[in-house]
């Protein structure tokens, strides 16, 4: 089976508006390509997951009521494949005017789907997790900051805008910390499309103290790269890890969202529970 390319997408074309449902629509992209710039191959060296929200999700009932809904989806970090964004979008649009018997025959018609596209038609391995909030729950949506010491209180000159690992260090002749470090000055672009993505990072490791300018200074240098969510968070993880050393380290970002979707990719060196899918104000 070829492989799928990000140029042979949706992204960045006209697209047909399909609102009758169609899986056909969910575009994956395999993960290993990106995986083997920054030196993995094989099995990965964390685990984690992809945590997106839909906000844009909608349906008919048996008698031609539209209906919707909030999608919180759980994607996990070991499967082949992600699915492209846009590829996403269209796939739920393709719900609008297609009749279901509930939400939770929607919700399983979601989770079917997802995992087949992240695991390519191969074996399903560990299932997409699909979680769906009613209108009259939304208001018990929380909004919350991420946790951690603000990087960017910190006043340093920024003069490198693609990513840099060289300016990451760590004070490794000094007593180990455990701490958690947020900028909110990730940016970098989508592949494809060159559009600006904006998010926020955190940074929790323990390990050999890492030098807080150097870090924001290496998260700024993202400022002008093209890779998608997910691989930027793999990059970031790959770097801090390689340079730093820590001996545990999770890296989480939350981007703000596109086309009534956001994408929050988490990566961990240790067994824990994922961050809650809560999202910040600029979301």
């Amino acid at each position: 089976m070829s492989a799928n390319t990000p140029e042979q997408s949706q992204l960045g074309k006209a697209s047909a508006y399909v609102d009758l449902y169609d899986p056909g629509l969910l575009y994956p992209l395999p993960r290993e390509t990106k995986r083997r710039e920054i030196g993995i191959t094989g099995s990965v060296p964390f685990m984690g997951c992809d945590l997106w929200t839909a906000y844009e999700l909608s349906w008919l009932n048996r008698r031609g009521k539209p209906q919707v809904a909030l999608a919180h989806i759980t994607v996990p970090c070991e499967s082949t494949h992600i699915v492209e964004s846009k590829s996403f979008k269209l796939y739920l649009n393709s719900f609008n005017n297609t009749p279901f018997d509930s939400a939770d025959a929607v919700r399983e018609r979601l989770r079917a789907d997802l995992s087949a596209a992240v695991w390519h038609g191969g074996a399903v391995q560990s299932g997409v997790g699909v979680k769906l909030i009613a209108p009259e729950r939304f208001d018990a949506e929380p909004i919350h900051e991420l946790d951690g010491v603000n990087l960017d209180r910190l006043d340093v000159e920024c003069t490198r805008y693609q990513p840099a690992p060289e300016l990451l260090g760590a004070a490794f002749d000094e007593q180990p910390v455990s701490e958690t470090l947020v900028s909110h000055l990730l940016k970098s672009n989508c592949l494809v499309t060159g559009q600006p993505d904006w998010g926020s990072v955190q940074i929790a490791y323990s390990g050999p103290q890492i030098d807080q300018a150097g870090l924001l200074q290496y998260l700024v240098s993202f400022r002008n790269h093209n890779e998608f969510h997910e691989q930027c968070v793999e990059r970031i993880y790959m770097d801090v890890w390689t340079r730093c050393k820590p001996t545990k380290l999770a890296v989480y970002a939350r981007y703000t969202r596109r086309g009534g979707l956001d994408i929050n990719p988490w990566r961990s060196s240790h067994p824990q529970q994922p961050p809650a899918n809560v999202r910040t104000a600029r979301q």
